[in-house]
């Protein structure tokens, strides 16, 4: 791959051992994909920040970047981690609470915003065609999709690297000649609400693997469905996009086809339990937006969320501020407005949590291996009337 003069700096350690550290992994990164040379990157997106997930060995790793001096060039954006800093962090253990502190601290101490979203896209407008180094897998596909950027999904240490180095490997979804539909997708099922949407990327995931699909007929759908099929897609696949729309040569592409029935055995797989009383309700994977918070905020105007009946809404810290009055009744109807973190990466299975009910299909697919709960695919309305009568 080729360097700059001044890349070739950093990879010969002039400007400190993180940087030349950085610069390895991009290095590395970019001769196993063949790139010929690294691209400028408005902004980078780091996961692997949630405690739980990450474990302790890589927390010396960020230290040893942060007291080395490692920097970020460029906006660098942090994912969820396992707890909110009002809620959860008061009734989960203290060492688990100052185990996840201490990663923050150190991608604190390297400049990476505080942001702890998987949807980066809410803090600031995404600029179409620009390059992104993102680590988010639901993002990636949501950024690739409907956003028009580019990024590959990288891994969390490959993100942030891009994020110090400012720049990523130009390789994969950066091409325009890689970002061409290979397969035609027809929906023939009736597309009635948000869970309709997951299903749908969970059953074409498994179907598609790495392909770029363009999907046909999707109905008109919000951005907050399509948001919900962007994770859903990238948690059984491994493709970074999807087109919406007619495709121009359908006869040179694989063509699948998706019917009710497919949508209805999907989300039958997919709930394992048959529970009537959830000790968790949970909506905001991913992050709700300002909308969503609206709309739960309507449902639960006037009501209580029943006693025994744990209800989350997980959002990030700029997304609740903006919607601060639909925050208000959030909680005070009950519910518990959580910044920051993850359901599917904190410490549910401590908390005595067994059986949850949500509207995201990714939390549905990882609950039995992730929070070792059961769990329940249900609308956004089916769950807020969940909550309200336990």
């Amino acid at each position: 791959m080729y360097l700059t003069r001044e890349e070739e700096r950093i990879l010969n350690g002039e400007c400190g051992w993180a940087n030349q550290t950085c610069m390895k992994i991009l290095v590395r990164l970019g001769d196993l994909f063949d790139a010929q040379k690294l691209i400028p990157i408005d902004s980078a997106h780091v996961s692997g920040v949630s405690y739980k997930t990450l474990g302790d060995a890589p927390i010396e790793f960020l230290k040893a970047l942060a007291d080395c001096g490692g920097r970020v060039k460029v906006k660098t954006t942090l994912n969820p981690q396992s707890l909110d800093p009002k809620y959860l962090v008061k009734k989960l253990p203290e060492n688990l609470v100052k185990k996840q502190l201490s990663i923050l601290e150190q991608f604190d101490k390297m400049g990476l915003a505080q942001s702890l979203t998987c949807t980066p896209y809410y803090l600031s407008k995404v600029k179409s065609d620009s390059h992104l180094a993102w680590a988010e897998s639901s993002a990636v596909v949501y950024a690739n999709s409907i956003l028009g950027a580019r990024t590959n999904r990288e891994g969390g240490p490959s993100a942030l690297a891009a994020g110090i180095v400012g720049k990523t490997p130009n390789y994969g979804i950066h091409h325009p000649e890689n970002r061409k539909p290979e397969a035609v997708v027809k929906v023939e099922a009736r597309l009635r609400d948000e869970t309709d949407f997951g299903a749908l990327g969970i059953h074409l995931g498994k179907l598609l693997h790495d392909k770029i699909p363009v999907i046909e007929n999707l109905q008109r759908p919000s951005v907050n469905k399509l948001k919900q099929l962007s994770a859903a897609l990238a948690t059984t696949g491994m493709t970074n996009m999807f087109h919406c729309g007619k495709c121009p040569k359908k006869q040179e592409l694989e063509k699948i086809t998706v019917q009710d029935s497919d949508l209805r055995r999907t989300v039958e797989e997919l709930t394992t339990s048959q529970a009537k009383k959830p000790d968790l309700v949970f909506l905001g994977c991913p992050h709700c937006s300002l909308n969503e918070m609206k709309q739960i905020a309507s449902l639960v105007q006037e009501k209580k969320v029943a006693p025994e009946t744990e209800f989350w809404v997980c959002t990030s810290s700029h997304v609740k501020n903006i919607g601060e009055e639909y925050a208000r009744d959030i909680e005070k109807s009950g519910g518990h407005v959580l910044t920051g973190v993850c359901t599917v990466v904190s410490w549910t299975e401590k908390l005595g949590i067994r059986t949850i009910v949500t509207n995201s299909a990714k939390t549905v697919y990882y609950a039995p291996s992730l929070c070792k709960a059961e769990a329940v695919l249900a609308p956004m309305k089916d769950c807020v009337k969940t909550a309200l009568r336990g």
